[in-house]
């Protein structure tokens, strides 16, 4: 990498493109520069939740790899035809949703977010997967992108869900149940 980054400002954005990671420029509007943004969004949201946790929560070393996966995917997303994110994230996803799924109480009711600081940000990161999801779909359509990278932000959400319904019970917490009105 060298000194890749030695020079924040270069102006060649001053026209409203931006150059993807192939050399090529595109609409800093376009739905891929939308897609990778929102998953760099959501990388920085999973950032923050970790930073609430404390350095030894037995998250942390999975919610790590899920940021190095999130970059990897925006990069993926930055370069036309690439693909880095494999099948074995995914599985390591649904081994950890099984893990704690299995300690939780059935789901009864809807939930809020809410419970604890840690469980709302950790909905506020599920809520921005979903977006992310939603963008990376927007650019399935227009483009040809590995599936596994729509695969892995289907579970990664479905993880955060799991996850934050786990943090609102830590020490004694609950969770926020939907009232019907």
């Amino acid at each position: 990498m060298g000194h890749r980054l030695s020079k924040i400002y270069t102006r060649t954005g001053d026209d409203g493109t931006t150059g993807l990671g192939d050399g090529s420029r595109t609409p800093k509007d376009s739905l891929r520069v939308e897609a990778y943004g929102t998953v760099d969004e959501l990388n920085s949201f999973i950032g923050l939740l970790r930073a609430e946790l404390t350095v030894d929560h037995p998250c942390q070393e999975l919610l790590s790899r899920i940021q190095h996966e999130l970059f990897d995917l925006g990069g993926e997303l930055c370069i036309p035809g690439y693909q880095l994110i494999r099948e074995e994230s995914i599985s390591r996803l649904e081994e950890a949703i099984d893990t704690i799924n299995a300690l939780l109480p059935p789901l009864k009711d809807f939930i809020l977010p809410g419970g604890s600081k840690a469980a709302s940000l950790t909905h506020v990161a599920r809520t921005v997967c979903r977006r992310a999801e939603r963008r990376v779909h927007s650019l399935a359509r227009q483009d040809t992108l590995s599936p596994l990278g729509l695969q892995y932000l289907n579970r990664l959400s479905d993880y955060l869900f799991v996850l934050a319904r786990s943090l609102a019970r830590e020490n004694g917490g609950a969770e926020v149940l939907w009232q019907r009105q």
